[in-house]
């Protein structure tokens, strides 16, 4: 059924997606045709009213596209784009003829530079919209004409042609900014005085067509609403040509969350948002920005510590949605350098981990040097900072270590050791950065002990990621072992082997005659 101003609600705005034809169209974001049917499926579980699935006209794969979107509709209008010739028109309805509702949108520049292309004087173009409108409508009943430009067409002259077009049996009228030019109050009053002074217009669905070149695409269309539009244009994450055009999932939430000041419904069941945002973005090749409204991977996440003390007391505190609402799990709160102790006794806790608060203190000063060196600390990177000095011997500490490296060898490390508090330097060499730290240690504190087993691992990804590295050493049949984590390799294999050492002590002391020989976490080797 074709939805005409005395079968919707008043209260009802439709969604007409152009992802699949406007969006496509931004460069480089060419879709295959088995992309394409799988968008134009989501679009239809969804609940968009209207899709347009394409330019008919412009291959013969695109005709294909919106013929087999077409037949495959279930619920939504389906649509195709023609300019304003007998040509395209008829293409448009080969195309669109099979969908259980077809609609015909044909267009023509009205502006005073858009008329100069074709060198069409006034009278001229507004015969050609008479004739091209008439022509859509005795193939199709659902005919949707738009003036180009329209935003920057003179007043008088875009009343004309309106009224001609709704003559003719235009059964919407989209009114595009075509280049963003438009300010919200502008976009209001316009739609608002098209409504009230061009006969017939009350019979008819007023459109808006918002492109985002000064960044007010969404509050444009919001405004146009607002003037008496009840369909919105829209792309899924924005996309289309230059800056893109107004992004579907931010006027479908925006009526949503301020339904207050906003009273118009639409269809759209906003939980299926995210899922189709990240396919349109893999298959289009347009990544979505981080910080994008709604759908960008940092809009439900927050990593200020201020925020996630707010946030774990009461989510409302700083979110004014429910990420539920657009098909997320739940709230991000990834941890960084602005991160505060509540957020990190959270994930800590989470993760398995209770701590005192003097252990919570410890922790989180390591947290900040890392959170200081990476974009973002993972879960793996925190179970390792917990892990990392669990030695309950320092007297070996690390105080600075300066690796010097290339093709030609030998290697330098320059290290400086505190041992029982009292600090040693040494220039050392070895065959490659690590052999020459190990030896650097070895000789600032001199021991027997034998390397048995030398182990990295990246604890998480990218190339900030923290190395894991784990040292076994042996001594006269004991076992000293040691673990570190660092986003630097060496300096987190300086620290395994000195927490190794410091093991050692300890294993030292315990198998003294006398000693107590509990001692959680080491062993002999012979036993």
């Amino acid at each position: 059924m074709i939805t005409t101003p005395d079968t919707r609600p008043e209260n009802r705005v439709l969604i007409f997606d152009t992802t699949l034809r406007d969006g496509e169209q931004s460069p480089g974001a060419t879709m295959s045709h088995a992309e394409k049917l799988e968008i134009a499926e989501l679009l239809d579980e969804m609940g968009v009213d209207i899709i347009e699935a394409g330019f008919p006209i412009a291959s013969e794969g695109d005709f294909k596209a919106v013929s087999e979107i077409a037949k495959q509709s279930k619920q939504a209008t389906i649509c195709g784009l023609a300019r304003a010739n007998f040509k395209d028109i008829d293409r448009c309805w080969e195309a669109v003829k099979h969908a259980r509702s077809p609609r015909i949108h044909t267009f023509i520049g009205t502006s005073p530079l858009h008329r100069a292309i074709p060198n069409l004087s006034q009278d001229e173009m507004a015969q050609r919209i008479h004739e091209t409108v008439t022509h859509a409508r005795n193939l199709c009943d659902n005919v949707q004409w738009s003036p180009m430009d329209a935003t920057r067409t003179e007043w008088d002259y875009l009343a004309r042609v309106v009224e001609i077009a709704i003559k003719a049996g235009a059964t919407t009228i989209n009114i595009p900014d075509t280049v963003g030019y438009t300010a919200p109050v502008e976009s209001a009053d316009l739609i608002r005085r098209l409504i009230k002074e061009v006969p017939g217009a009350e019979d008819i669905i007023f459109a808006t067509h918002c492109h985002n070149d000064l960044g007010m695409a969404t509050a444009n269309s919001l405004a146009a609403v607002e003037g008496g539009a009840r369909q919105i244009e829209c792309t899924i994450n924005g996309l289309g040509e230059r800056a893109g055009n107004t992004a579907l999932e931010e006027v479908v939430m925006a009526l949503k969350v301020r339904h207050d000041i906003m009273p118009w419904d639409t269809g759209v069941d906003t939980r299926r948002i995210m899922n189709i945002s990240r396919r349109v973005a893999t298959v289009s090749g347009f990544p979505v920005q981080f910080n994008k409204a709604i759908v960008g991977k940092n809009a439900f996440a927050h990593e200020s510590g201020i925020h996630q003390d707010g946030m774990l007391k009461n989510a409302e505190t700083f979110e004014i949605m429910r990420p539920e609402d657009v098909g997320l799990s739940g709230t991000s709160l990834p941890l960084g350098k602005h991160s505060g102790r509540a957020a990190l006794r959270a994930k800590l806790k989470d993760l398995g981990f209770e701590m005192a608060d003097n252990q919570l203190n410890d922790t989180f000063v390591r947290f900040k040097e890392l959170a200081d060196r990476k974009k973002e600390v993972y879960d793996e990177d925190l179970i390792a900072l917990v892990r990392q000095n669990e030695a309950v011997s320092d007297r070996v500490r690390l105080k600075s270590l300066k690796v010097i490296c290339g093709t030609e060898g030998p290697q330098h490390a320059e290290m400086t050791l505190s041992i029982d508090d009292e600090d040693r330097s040494i220039d050392a060499t070895g065959d490659g950065p690590v052999d020459a730290t190990f030896n650097a240690i070895k000789a600032l504190f001199p021991h027997e002990a034998r390397l048995q087993l030398y182990q990295v691992a990246a604890v998480t990804e990218g190339t900030d990621a923290q190395a894991t590295v784990s040292v076994r050493l042996e001594e006269d049949g004991r076992i000293g072992t040691g673990q570190s984590a660092d986003t630097d390799t060496v300096v987190a294999s300086a620290k395994a082997y000195i927490n190794a050492v410091n093991r050692l002590l300890v294993r030292r002391e315990k198998t003294a005659p006398g000693a107590d020989m509990k001692d959680i976490g080491y062993y002999d080797a012979n036993s």
